[in-house]
């Protein structure tokens, strides 16, 4: 996370603003501010067909944009993570999930504007309806597509954006 500094100490503006512990503390030696770059939430939710399929959005922006993810997002504050999860699937396919349940959870690197976060993926396999209509969202979500997702040679296949996604998938293997 060596990238990650600040050039002016958000509480006194000074240019004496260091960054430490290799990019995850800035503290400036003028007025004292701290500021810790903690592990942000993230939750990923694994929607599979009868096919044995699995649900994908292609990512409409970056980071990874045309890259396949699980719907999900970031863990809003005083959100639980099954929340977080409901809300996401609203939010980005436009439907309720019926049931969910924990599968696994995996660090991950999310650089956004060249800042370099790291989040603890938290991955729930989730139901929709069959009939579910999905109206994605366009902001965030270019297409959804199906992708089967049996077997370790089929997840490797899989154009995802990120790793945890990756290692989330073989574990249910």
């Amino acid at each position: 996370m060596e990238n990650n500094k600040f050039n002016f100490c958000p509480e006194c503006g000074s240019k004496n603003i260091l960054t430490e512990d290799n990019g995850r503390k800035w503290k400036c030696p003028d007025c004292g501010f701290t500021l810790y770059n903690n592990v942000a939430a993230a939750v990923g939710l694994v929607i599979v067909n009868s096919r044995n399929e699995v649900l994908l959005e292609k990512r409409a922006k970056e980071p990874r944009k045309g890259y396949l993810a699980f719907p999900g997002g970031f863990v809003d504050p005083d959100e639980t993570l099954d929340e977080a999860a409901r809300r996401e699937c609203r939010e980005e396919i436009g439907t309720e999930i019926s049931s969910i349940k924990y599968i696994a959870s995996f660090p991950n690197t999310y650089e956004y504007k060249n800042v370099v976060y790291k989040t603890c993926d938290v991955f729930f396999e989730a139901m929709i309806a069959p009939q579910a209509e999905l109206k994605f969202q366009r902001s965030e979500v270019a297409e959804i597509v199906w992708y089967p997702c049996g077997t370790k040679e089929d997840v490797e296949k899989i154009p995802l954006a990120f790793d945890s996604a990756r290692k989330t998938l073989l574990t249910r293997i």
